[in-house]
């Protein structure tokens, strides 16, 4: 019944093996990638042909996680899977961008890849899998694809690079990198990084793509076993007298027009000369004339920008490959945050802000990996319409929001200082005010400026950084801080975050087949000049990181026994529900012992720490308490001097003079002061009422713990 082909490969420590022919046969191409209890099932399908409208390549990449794959229903009300979570958008993203610059530029049809994790090994990640699988499934259709390509994940822990490293490695490692490309070159990476070196990074991506080469081989075995003939494709668009006519007549008022420096009046005029140019060449109503005239118009739009910055070293806004466009950074620039800074680079623009909260104030979310995770640092990234100029409907995060503020959030996670140091939460909304050119980068920028106006201690500043790439058969150039129509018409966009000791975050897309070793080399090197320069601008406004703002909540942290916990927390939470109640502090508590007390008033948060260590501490011989008389006997008093401890005030010690009878000076219910005398070795307390008679306590706390 099925025509089974299945192949495997070891790589790293792990067996990888592709199958199919036996799930989802009716699909374009589909594939089964299994590595260990793991398995991916990646489909491709496309249409029959391209609409008629058709204008770009409608490509679209779903990578799910089926919670059923570990064993688990999904929480909430709703128990299915719905919307898709920021960490699917992420890995969808992953294995979108290695395999979409592969489809041939005339390819217009609408084609889709679905990722579906169904069995799950918590050790090992499907992300690379789903890459793999992608590659696999579109190789063996009669969907065009300049493939294969493939993805392996590299970690650095203990001086070591690990391939594909387990799950569990991860939290621990100093590079979580992803690296896809073809066997001849890279495609796309993905890396956040604990300041590691520039020299590392690359030999973490040479390492990664001799894995590539193998896992590509694979895919050309199963496809030349039960590989599909593709499909034919349209050819570019002939039309040889408009294109004379474009390079003649319009190519020097285009290239007056690339040559104005701002933005908006750029735009106008390129197309002032656009509609120009299409009010001659278009015959109305010809839909065959107008999709050439697009082409022919923007390639020579892409001939004239590109061969400029070859030729002549000038780019679209005077600048040379490597020039920085001009840099201000403001700090404080919000009256009632708990920190913010404004970072405007040229005409990219944004408005970083910090909120600093509890343990209470993370962010919960489930997953397949995780029961439950809870993140204490988030960076979250808008860019509204108007940023560049256009009306926009407002509405949830899209995946390139969710992307550039993962990528920020990532470059920004290395620098923050241990928990116990800082004990926050920590919120940045990074607004992007204007836009034009590596918006992402400048959120890193401003996210470090505002966490150190809110007094964060980061072990240092970072700064980010987005380089192109222009290549034109063996010419090249690498272009530092790139522009919005360098990204559009080039042919890679790289963005490095990092500080003077090393790397944080990248992340690299290429638009081309893939480029060598020797360019990525030189952009590391030249983005280092140009993030350190960056660094220096943002430095001379703040390099310290301020006292924290008053408008901030204060967290003190105390240790206490890991075995008195319960004793702080008390029977059904009441213990520490009364600290809450009248302190209005906020506490939470860990099993290590840990306690975080949160309050933006001062003596409130004093309050709380004597009443915690009321609770936690045991009593010392001299300390006086004002204890409550819960039982009397001939021989003296129990007297509870903190909750659920008592102590025998002998009536000896009564008073100062001999007495008769215990109810001659106490009963039961009554306050009275007393002074700790002796402790035995069985942990009995012996206390005196005498001997605290006109004193105050020296340990504050009794029911109803007068603190």
């Amino acid at each position: 019944m099925f025509n089974i082909t299945e192949k495997s490969i070891k790589i790293g420590e792990d067996e990888i093996t592709i199958e199919t022919g036996r799930i989802a046969r009716q699909a374009g191409g589909s594939v089964l990638v299994s590595c260990g209890g793991t398995q991916v099932l990646v489909t491709a399908t496309a249409a029959k042909e391209a609409q008629a409208t058709a204008s770009f390549f409608p490509l679209s990449v779903d990578y799910i996680e089926k919670f059923y794959s570990a064993g688990r229903i999904p929480g909430g009300y709703v128990k299915r899977e719905t919307r898709p979570s920021d960490r699917e958008i992420l890995i969808s993203r992953l294995i979108d961008r290695p395999i979409r610059p592969l489809f041939p530029e005339t390819y217009l049809v609408e084609t889709q890849v679905i990722a579906q994790v169904i069995s799950l090994e918590a050790k090992i990640s499907p992300a690379q899998l789903a890459i793999l699988g992608a590659s696999c499934a579109l190789h063996i259709s009669d969907i065009p694809f300049a493939g294969p390509v493939a993805g392996v994940r590299i970690g650095f822990k203990d001086g070591k690079f690990l391939i594909n490293p387990a799950e569990s490695d991860l939290p621990t490692s100093d590079l979580d990198l992803v690296v896809a490309g073809t066997k001849d070159a890279i495609l796309m990476v993905e890396a956040a990084a604990n300041f590691l070196t520039e020299a590392q990074i690359l030999e973490a991506i040479e390492l990664g793509h001799r894995e590539i080469k193998k896992l590509c081989d694979l895919q050309e075995q199963i496809r030349k076993l039960c590989g599909k003939e593709k499909r034919t494709v349209p050819e570019a668009p002939q039309n040889s007298d408009m294109k004379s006519i474009i390079s003649k007549k319009y190519a020097k008022s285009l290239k007056e027009a690339y040559s104005i420096a701002s933005k908006t009046e750029r735009k106008k005029a390129i197309e002032a000369v656009k509609q120009e140019a299409k009010l001659e060449l278009v015959i109305e109503n010809d839909k065959e004339s107008e999709k050439a005239f697009q082409y022919l118009f923007e390639m020579q739009e892409y001939k004239i920008l590109r061969s400029s910055i070859i030729k002549d070293n000038r780019r679209v806004d005077g600048r040379s490959s490597k020039d920085i466009r001009n840099i201000n950074c403001q700090v404080g620039v919000l009256k009632r945050t708990h920190g913010s800074a404004l970072f405007t680079r040229g005409e990219t623009q944004s408005l970083g802000v910090i909120t600093l909260g509890t343990q209470d104030d993370a962010q919960r979310s489930e997953s397949i990996m995780n029961v439950l995770e809870e993140k204490t640092f988030m960076l979250h990234y808008n860019m509204p319409g108007y940023s560049v100029g256009e009306v926009k409907r407002l509405g949830s995060p899209g995946r390139r929001e969710v992307g550039h503020g993962n990528l920020a959030e990532r470059a920004l996670k290395a620098t923050l200082p241990a928990k116990n140091r800082f004990p926050y939460s920590i919120r940045i909304v990074s607004e992007i005010t204007e836009s034009n050119g590596s918006s992402s980068m400048a959120s890193v920028c401003s996210g470090t400026l505002a966490m150190l106006d809110a007094g964060v201690p980061l072990k240092e500043p970072i700064a980010g950084i987005a380089m192109g790439l222009i290549l034109e058969d063996k010419e090249f150039a690498i272009l530092s801080d790139i522009l919005g129509d360098e990204d559009h018409l080039g042919d890679m966009d790289f963005k490095v975050a990092g500080g003077k000791n090393g790397i944080t975050a990248m992340q690299m897309d290429i638009k081309i087949s893939g480029i060598s070793m020797e360019i990525l080399e030189q952009a590391l090197a030249q983005a280092k000049e140009g993030r350190t320069l960056i660094l220096d601008n943002m430095l001379r406004v703040i390099s310290r990181p301020n006292d924290l703002s008053q408008l901030a909540p204060r967290i003190e942290q105390i240790k206490i026994k890991p075995e008195r916990v319960r004793d702080l927390i008390g029977p059904g939470g009441k213990n520490i529900k009364k600290i809450v109640s009248d302190t209005g502090c906020k506490l939470e508590v860990n099993d290590e012992g840990i306690v975080s007390i949160a309050s933006t008033d001062g003596n409130s948060a004093a309050k709380a720490k004597r009443m915690v260590n009321y609770l936690t501490t045991d009593p010392e011989i001299g300390e006086i308490y004002l204890g409550i008389v819960k039982k009397t006997a001939d021989f003296g008093a129990f007297v509870e001097i903190k909750p659920g401890v008592e102590g025998l005030v002998h009536i000896s010690q009564l008073a100062a003079t001999r007495i008769n009878k215990t109810e001659e000076v106490v009963k039961e219910g009554d306050e009275v002061m007393v002074k700790v005398i002796e402790l035995d070795r069985t942990g009995r307390i012996k206390l005196s009422r005498k001997d605290a008679i006109g004193k105050s306590p020296s340990v504050e706390g009794t029911k109803p713990w007068i603190v």
